[in-house]
């Protein structure tokens, strides 16, 4: 149980903490470099070596450690950018429910039945999205910012990308990884993401389109640590629930929806509207339809 609130609490911390980021005027994209950064040094140091050497790269996995770690970096591009503009309840919503992809996908790839409550689950969180994302009567979004439509690309773009991350994580794991290499292929993933991440910094300062803000460096850290240890205690609650993570798996992301939008409303004041809420309770009954549907 002490793993599964620590995997809630630390996963809902990386969509807030972006909120903490805006309201002391951080770069955002800087953040989230030093963020990899960090995720690889504490990674290697929890495992007490840097799993990554010359062999890696040609390890039948290193292709799509490549890509997965491209997907990291834009995707939390993509969740800070929704937190930020349109609110935390409408990102936690919209990265969680992307689980209807992978479920899709499952059906087609692995030959995976399913049911009519599955089936109702997927209707229902597409509804939930939608419902979540509206906005209130006076033209507002949960940040109290006015609602453009063309911010609707955000949440679209995280439900589809993080759909899309978990059914690439499902199949590598599936047909690449084993408990021996499971640690290389995450840091090598962190580690691509960094290195992107860096390039494209280094990019954007030398070419004068953004200036280095050392406090970045400290919000890095304060994403990166956290960021790693969310992995970290989810893999421990598999571990603990060998057997039944089809069921654990959707009460944490139940309570990543809830705590999230729970605690943005008490730090950073969102509001959402009657519709809004609607939204959060279906997004949560869809979990639990095509979970145990």
């Amino acid at each position: 149980m002490l793993f599964l609130l620590g995997s809630i609490i630390l996963t809902s911390w990386l969509t807030l903490s972006f909120k903490v980021v805006e309201r002391f005027n951080i770069p955002v994209f800087q953040a989230i470099v030093f963020n990899y950064i960090t995720c690889v040094i504490t990674g290697s140091f929890v495992n007490g070596e840097f799993p990554v050497n010359a062999g890696t790269f040609s390890e039948s996995w290193f292709k799509w450690s490549l890509l997965m770690g491209f997907m990291f970096v834009s995707i939390f591009n993509v969740v800070a950018a929704t937190a930020q503009k349109m609110g935390v309840a409408i990102a936690s919503v919209a990265n969680k429910l992307s689980l209807v992809i992978p479920f899709i996908f499952s059906i087609y790839l692995y030959n995976e039945t399913t049911t009519w409550i599955k089936i109702v689950g997927v209707v229902v969180a597409l509804v939930a999205v939608v419902l979540t994302c509206m906005p209130s009567s006076r033209g507002l979004e949960p940040t109290g910012k006015p609602f453009h439509v063309t911010n609707l690309i955000l949440p679209i773009g995280l439900f589809i990308s993080s759909g899309l991350l978990d059914t690439l994580i499902k199949y590598v794991e599936q047909t690449e990884l084993n408990d021996g290499n499971k640690n290389a292929y995450l840091i090598t993933s962190f580690g691509v993401a960094a290195m992107l991440g860096i390039i494209g910094l280094l990019f954007l300062l030398v070419t004068g389109k953004t200036k280095f803000d050392k406090r970045s460096i400290l919000a890095g850290i304060m994403i990166g640590v956290p960021n790693y240890f969310s992995i970290w205690c989810l893999v421990q609650v598999l571990k603990d629930y060998q057997g039944n993570s089809s069921a654990i798996l959707p009460i944490n992301n139940m309570g990543i929806v809830l705590f999230s939008t729970v605690a943005a409303w008490i730090f950073f004041r969102e509001r959402l509207s009657k519709v809004n809420w609607l939204g959060i309770i279906l997004s949560i009954a869809a979990i639990a339809f095509i979970a145990f549907g």
